[in-house]
């Protein structure tokens, strides 16, 4: 099991990794970051990725879908933005969020290894 500092340095590892948060989406608010730059303020894309998780639970409960989110992948010209809600029950109303450089990234890689730390994420 991993502690959320760790799982952020694991996220940090992921080859082509910008910048990695763990976001709690009923409030906007991160619990922990890791990189980002000058071009990406992770708390600014932590709160408009709140919105976008939101949207899309809403959407799934007027739709009466039963399943839950695995990830949902946002692509830019230059990077992938990968969001992906954490599915034990300690870790409920929480989402990883990874920017990856397109160039630099395998994202079927990536997904496959957020899946990984998100699953030994101990919180």
């Amino acid at each position: 099991m991993a502690s959320l500092d760790t799982a952020l340095k694991d996220a940090m590892g992921i080859e082509g990794a910008v910048g990695a948060a763990l976001v709690d989406y009923s409030s906007g608010m991160t619990l922990g970051t890791a990189g980002g730059s000058a071009e990406l303020d992770l708390a600014v894309a932590a709160a408009g990725n709140t919105d976008v998780v939101r949207a899309k639970m809403r959407t799934l409960e007027m739709l009466k879908i039963a399943d839950g989110i695995e990830d949902i992948l946002i692509t830019l010209d230059t990077q992938y933005h990968l969001i992906r809600p954490v599915s034990s029950r300690s870790g409920q109303g929480l989402f990883f969020y990874l920017a990856l450089s397109r160039s630099r990234s395998n994202l079927a890689l990536a997904r496959h290894q957020l899946r990984q730390i998100e699953a030994s994420l101990e919180l």
